[in-house]
């Protein structure tokens, strides 16, 4: 079996979360490497386990990790907003727990020719090898505007606009790398991420669905009739996050009417559950130090009770 490359993100955090689910299925949603998903079977071995990833390298990999664990495992392949569906309508009540680790995993990043670093001598950045967008496709055919709105929407870039047409200007790129360099000197210094994965992150977005990927999910549990549920996701930038935190707020929320309504008259009773996580979690200090990714790294926690 290969070298297992790290401990994932919020690993306590995450175990944590689902101290409910004493028995019943956990779905991660996001299983890469089957960090997670090792220590959840680790720590509750009364729970059976459904994996999902898209991409066929991770599947491999935490297939043979989780070979130990195989009569509680599930693993299926594909993304997501797509399988989760179906899991839902297969499993209903077992269900008793959902992880979602959302953006790129470290087996993605740490593989050079993903195209998913800055320093990549691709350009790809595909989640799912066999998907048609690549970061190639995006970067060498989208229009400067096009280019300018994911810059400011996925990566919340201040100047999208010159950084756009600086792209435009100097495509085609091969590789990841030399797009970097090519805006390297627009972008903003001094802060502790490189200063061209703003952009990265972007165009990543863009490639793989992200943000409609989570809504999507989101929605499919919004939507399901499970009576007792813990949701747990972890996102890695502020756009994820507030997607989540509004879903969450949005479920606690029993009175659904407008804001200048006099008087309540929906029935006060739409809430489909708690908050447990009234500010995201993040990671401890010694987890800072052993891990950087995991600095961006924020858990919130959903607990479903439909009476």
């Amino acid at each position: 079996m290969q070298e297992i490359p790290h401990i994932p993100v919020l690993h306590r955090e995450v175990i944590d979360a689902f101290t409910p689910c004493q028995e019943g299925i956990i779905v991660d949603c996001t299983m890469g490497y089957g960090g997670h998903s090792s220590l959840l079977l680790d720590h509750y071995p009364t729970i059976h386990l459904i994996g999902i990833d898209q991409d066929p390298t991770a599947i491999a990999f935490s297939s043979d990790r989780l070979k130990p664990y195989s009569e509680r495992v599930e693993i299926r392949q594909g993304r997501f907003s797509d399988k989760i569906i179906g899991i839902i309508e297969e499993k209903g009540d077992q269900l008793c727990g959902i992880l979602a680790d959302i953006g790129v995993s470290s087996l993605q990043l740490d593989q050079r020719e993903r195209g998913f670093s800055y320093e990549s001598d691709t350009l790809d950045m595909r989640m799912n090898p066999d998907a048609s967008l690549s970061a190639s496709e995006v970067v060498n055919s989208y229009s400067q505007s096009a280019l300018e709105e994911i810059l400011r929407e996925y990566g919340e870039v201040s100047n999208a606009r010159k950084v756009a047409e600086t792209i435009v200007q100097r495509r085609p790129f091969k590789s990841a790398k030399e797009l970097s360099n090519a805006i390297f000197h627009l972008m903003p210094k001094g802060k502790k991420i490189h200063p061209s994965t703003l952009v990265m992150q972007a165009i990543r977005i863009e490639v793989n669905d992200e943000l409609g990927e989570l809504t999507r999910l989101l929605d499919a549990i919004e939507s399901s009739a499970i009576r007792r549920l813990r949701v747990a996701i972890i996102t890695f930038h502020s756009l994820e996050d507030r997607i989540v935190k509004n879903r969450f707020s949005k479920w606690a929320k029993n009175c659904i009417c407008p804001d200048d309504a006099m008087r309540c008259t929906c029935g006060n009773n739409h809430a489909i559950g708690k908050v447990i996580t009234k500010k995201p979690l993040t990671a401890q200090e010694d987890e800072l130090k052993a891990n950087s990714r995991s600095r961006s790294a924020k858990l919130r926690i959903f607990e479903i009770r439909r009476d």
